[in-house]
């Protein structure tokens, strides 16, 4: 089963300083059918006006990912850390038993844009941690976040991987799906098909009790596709 998430059909909120899209429900923002994926909790498109951002606030036992498109974010938190984080750059940090964080656009010239993923861990009270990593550009299939940092990876607590998918204009390509595995795929760029179904800039689709997924670029696309574990 195919389930398109079609970019014009998520949350939206707009608070002058912030725009965010919502895949999932969220703050305000209630779907009783996106409530979340599998292990994925929160996919939130944000856009941040120069020098604004969210002053410190706490969070626990979540997974939480950033992925910067345009801009820097400024970044400190409870654990000591103090960093900047530029586009196309990713970052996860654990909240485990507790953490106090914020962040806010470094540019007081130009919008942040960014995406922000939660992933609820494979066991709550685990040590709070930081990591932060440009990778290359993206080209093919490229591993992002898995249970064991393989191919360089961000490490995240739960059974399930992230990897970007680069396909130019004209490329096919195809992925097996272990039985009982759940897809979901987050289209960052571009325009594509994907089982069948055509999917632009914004648009998600879930992939439940499928064997296979496979994805046709129409113009040059990225993709976020989660692999993640039965409910």
């Amino acid at each position: 089963m195919n389930t398109l998430r079609a970019a014009n059909d998520r949350g939206y909120a707009h608070h002058g300083w912030l725009t965010s899209w919502h895949s999932f429900s969220f703050a305000d923002y209630y779907h009783p059918d996106f409530m979340g994926f599998s292990a994925l909790r929160v996919i939130n498109e944000d856009t941040i006006a120069p020098g604004q951002g969210f002053g410190t606030h706490p969070h626990k036992d979540m997974e939480m990912l950033t992925y910067v498109r345009s801009g820097t974010v400024a970044h400190r938190d409870s654990m000591g850390n103090q960093a900047q984080i530029h586009a196309g750059e990713f970052q996860i940090m654990s909240a485990g038993t507790g953490i106090r964080h914020s962040e806010y656009n470094a540019r007081d010239d130009a919008p942040l844009h960014l995406y922000q993923i939660w992933i609820t861990p494979a066991q709550t009270g685990l040590p709070p941690r930081y990591e932060q990593r440009r990778f290359a550009a993206p080209e093919g299939r490229q591993w992002v976040l898995s249970p064991d940092g393989r191919d360089g990876s961000l490490r995240v607590f739960q059974d399930m991987t992230l990897t970007r998918w680069a396909l130019p204009r004209g490329r096919s390509d195809s992925l097996p799906i272990a039985p009982g595995r759940r897809m979901w795929l987050q289209v960052i760029a571009g325009a594509l098909t994907v089982n069948d179904v055509k999917l632009t800039t914004g648009d998600a689709l879930a992939v439940v009790d499928e064997s296979r997924v496979t994805l046709a670029a129409h113009e040059d696309s990225e993709v976020l596709l989660f692999d993640l574990p039965p409910v």
